[in-house]
């Protein structure tokens, strides 16, 4: 194994730049901590730029993720241990971390470039809920998410990076306004489909439309908006059994897009 350099310095100017990058309130997000193995290797696989990757001196340093930071020219280097517990205090501490600069935000134009069908959610606020289904979009073919209402203000936020396991930069996820989200679907002549519980078409239906759709999902608590719902071409129901109110809507989107494998995998080839 490569014998990587070590941060013995407090004082180095890696230390203070994982702590300015850590600091809750930034008025200027230009790089992120992207923290754990698998996270890592997804966002410098997806081509996302690093400043420098990170270890502890005192765990082994993943090999694979050593091998694939040579291969992109990542620099990496140790960090004394005593100085990563005073990085992360009382955070959970990962074996492996780096520094990379944000990606450009996603645009429509990004989504509109892929065939796959578009995840809409509408006042979806649950962060981990969100991370989940961006890797649900991701894995069964979806060309991008739009996120309306959401709280998140941008995709480098660190709570949406764990809960989607690094895989949030791997496709567009756009920040949007409710008009804005309503228009690009308009323009780009998708049909909108709501899951709902009272839907006009099953699931099974759903999976049966050759065209690309942008899929609606609302909070499960309030739903979607009305102006969603109004411009929507139909609603589609899952069949649950009658003592169960709802399903999570992470668990709703996988169900739908599991619906859409063939079309989406077919598009995206």
């Amino acid at each position: 194994m490569t014998e990587l350099d070590t941060i013995t310095n407090p004082s180095d100017p890696a230390v203070q730049r994982i702590i300015d990058v850590t600091k809750p309130s930034r008025s200027s997000i230009k790089t992120t901590l992207i923290e754990d193995t698998e996270p890592l290797m997804h966002c410098i696989s997806a081509g996302v730029e690093f400043i420098e990757v990170y270890g502890s001196d005192g765990t082994p340093f993943p090999p694979e993720l050593l091998e694939l930071c040579g291969r992109r020219d990542v620099p990496v280097r140790l960090i004394d241990s005593s100085i990563v517990n005073k990085l992360f205090k009382g955070e959970r501490k990962a074996k492996a971390f780096g520094i990379a600069r944000v990606p450009r935000p996603a645009r429509f134009s990004d989504i509109e470039s892929r065939n796959g069908d578009v995840v809409v959610l509408d006042g979806v606020k649950i962060v981990g809920n969100i991370g989940a289904i961006v890797r649900t979009s991701l894995a069964l073919g979806a060309s991008g998410i739009i996120l309306v209402d959401s709280d998140i203000t941008s995709i480098a936020d660190r709570r949406l990076q764990r809960a989607s396991r690094g895989y949030v930069f791997s496709l567009p996820v756009v920040l949007s306004g409710r008009e804005e989200a309503i228009d690009f679907i308009r323009d780009s002549g998708m049909r909108m489909m709501t899951l709902s519980a009272g839907g006009d078409l099953s699931v099974k239906e759903l999976g049966e439309i050759p065209d690309r759709l942008a899929l609606l999902f609302g909070s499960e608590k309030g739903g979607p908006s009305e102006v969603f719902e109004n411009s929507s071409s139909a609603s589609v129901s899952i069949p649950m059994a009658g003592t169960t109110e709802s399903l999570n809507v992470s668990v709703s989107l996988g169900i739908a897009l599991h619906e859409r494998i063939n079309r989406n995998l077919a598009a995206g080839r």
